[in-house]
């Protein structure tokens, strides 16, 4: 064991740990959700890289020695690779703005940093994890910063995602172009279309969702690292925010920039807002995606029966032979879910005082659990379920030509009136559109079967 000191007094730590006091109390103080910063790597990642630009402009400012500075650059980047990972043992969700985090990693790194020079864990006269991993730095602008870090890397991944289901859905359209189906509008029947073109709906629906989180993103290009505690850069070097900048820049190898006003970006979590509205977007049109999916394969008797979803598992612990649509299913509850935690992000931006948001934990825990369940969710339904869906061409078609819809395309030719005629004894009868137009003579049968050819039925004609 060593004996480390804070604030509030001495407190044992185990030698095998890499964190110190500050972090040992936030364990036993914060024990909240039970999932900690160990379990979102990229963050990890990120608060390394911005203690690494930090040592690199602090040396570069003559603020921080070579020595100290190798070691904390060599320490970073160990956590970059992805060592020491376990050692970020805070709960997610924690009281003082993220003080906890920042310590955690001042605390690993400093530690760390004292290996690598040859010293005991503790012996912070030589590397300490204030004056010299966290110079020239507040908690209030070195956790956001990594916090936006991790974001802007998190919406690649989910984009990646999206792209994946993308392709899913894209080889669907191209494999259907040809299958003849009736479209419907209030779930009622409206007019013919063919199953591609409703796959290829969900193509365009993802490419627009896509560009918005780009959009988006570039929301958390601008960072605060700077600012220290509430802006105006106290106990920083006059040059430091723009050198701080450039080595951002160097060790992300991103077009991160220093806010013009950096009051401002400190209390400000208008981004995280605008961001999670795009999520909630993705996932409301997404989730009504898997409606459709859930729709289109019911039955397999009694039900619409228009395609088929890949049989996943036994779907009933009483009804053998019942088949559910699990996929669909879960992608919905993973939208929901999305959706809620959209009203807590709200609250929590909403509900910063003056110079500083304090509850960017909670927004920075919903945001990475929203990313990484949409990656998830959107992985799972394209290999899970779109991959598998095959088409049941035969019932597509007799719901054509028995659908009362079809009258619609007819009406051109045949006029508003004989068409409401004609629609009127098909419901009243149970017989079908396209009989009781040629037993009232008011097309040909070639006529007829020119008319009702899918590729005269699904796009613009001139007659």
């Amino acid at each position: 064991m060593r004996m480390e000191h804070d604030l509030l007094g001495d407190k044992e730590i185990s030698n095998d740990v890499y964190y110190g006091v500050q972090t040992a109390r936030a364990k036993e103080n914060f024990n909240i959700t039970g999932i900690t910063l160990s379990q979102f790597p990229t963050f990890i990642v990120s608060l390394a890289k911005v203690k690494k630009a930090c040592a690199l402009a602090n040396h570069k400012l003559g603020l921080l020695e070579e020595n100290k500075k190798n070691a904390i650059c060599e320490a970073c980047d160990e956590i970059i690779g992805g060592e020491l990972h376990e050692q970020f043992i805070v709960d997610m969700i924690q009281g003082g703005a993220g003080t906890s985090i920042n310590m955690n990693a001042n605390e690993v790194i400093a530690n760390k940093a004292l290996e690598i020079l040859g010293h005991q864990k503790g012996e912070y006269k030589i590397v300490h994890p204030n004056n010299d991993v966290n110079k020239s730095q507040s908690t209030n602008d070195a956790y956001p910063t990594a916090f936006r870090i991790a974001l802007y890397e998190k919406i690649f991944e989910l984009i990646d995602s999206m792209k994946i289901l993308r392709k899913s859905f894209a080889k669907k359209a191209d494999e259907f172009k040809d299958v003849i189906k009736m479209g419907r509008t209030q779930l009622q029947d409206a007019v013919p279309m063919t199953l591609g073109q409703e796959f290829h709906t969900y193509v365009t629906m993802i490419d627009e969702d896509i560009q918005r989180l780009l959009e988006a993103q570039q929301l958390v290009r601008e960072m605060n690292l700077g600012a220290t505690a509430i802006g105006t850069g106290i106990n920083s070097h006059p040059d430091y925010a723009h050198e701080v900048e450039l080595k951002l820049q160097e060790v992300t190898g991103r077009p991160f920039v220093t806010a013009k006003d950096l009051v401002e970006a400190t209390q400000d979590t208008g981004a995280y807002v605008q961001i999670s509205g795009v999520l909630k977007r993705v996932a409301t049109k997404i989730s009504k995606i898997c409606n459709d999916l859930r729709l289109l394969s019911s039955g397999p008797r009694t039900g619409i029966n228009e395609i088929n979803l890949p049989a996943m598992q036994p779907g009933s612990s009483i009804m053998p032979g019942k088949v559910n649509p699990v996929i669909p299913e879960v992608v919905n509850q993973v939208a929901f879910q999305v959706i809620g935690t959209d009203v807590t992000i709200t609250l929590a931006s909403e509900g910063g005082q003056l110079q500083l948001n304090v509850f960017e934990p909670v927004i920075a825990f919903n945001l990475f659990n929203s990313i990484n369940m949409m990656k998830n969710a959107f992985e799972t339904l394209a290999s899970k379920c779109v991959d598998g869906i095959t088409a049941n061409e035969d019932r597509c078609k007799e719901l054509v030509l028995h659908s009362i819809g079809l009258v619609t395309a007819l009406n051109p030719y045949i006029g508003y009136e004989n068409s409401t005629s004609v629609a009127k004894e098909a419901l009243d009868t149970h017989r079908s559109v396209y009989d009781i137009v040629l037993e009232r003579e008011l097309l040909s049968k070639e006529e007829l079967d020119d008319i009702i050819k899918p590729e005269n039925m699904i796009k613009p004609r001139v007659r």
